[in-house]
């Protein structure tokens, strides 16, 4: 059983499902983004400051929904940028375009060490 400390607490729990909170951090992030997608829905046009005021949920946990792709912002007064290129974007870390230059890398360099694997097993023989 591996055991792992919380990401927003810091209590230890069992970590068998790859989760970075305990249980109570979980149920309480998904209950705050129940609370924030209502008010979303109910006042279409807020920003993230003025929904973290209203719903009591801090602003860094609503910034982390979007970084998440949980919501899209609408107001883009408050807009994210790609953190390669800076250009703005709605939602995530990543413009389409850098997001796709990103994965184009990591599929050559897994089929560069796939390569190199496969050659490294040519030499050897079972006796």
């Amino acid at each position: 059983m591996e055991l792992k400390n919380c990401k927003k607490c810091g209590r230890m729990f069992s970590a068998e499902n790859g989760h970075e909170y305990c249980t109570k951090c979980r149920l309480k992030i998904v209950d705050h983004f129940k609370i924030v997608r209502e008010y979303i829905y109910d006042h279409p046009g807020t920003n993230v400051n003025e929904t973290a005021e209203a719903t009591g949920v801090p602003k860094k946990e609503i910034l982390e929904y979007l970084r998440d792709q949980r919501l899209e912002l609408v107001d883009r007064s408050e807009e994210r940028k790609c953190q390669k290129c800076g250009v703005p974007i709605p939602a995530g870390r990543y413009c389409a375009k850098c997001a796709a230059e990103l994965k184009k890398g990591f599929n050559q360099a897994f089929e560069k060490d796939k390569k190199k694997e496969s050659s490294n097993d040519k030499g050897w023989h079972s006796s």
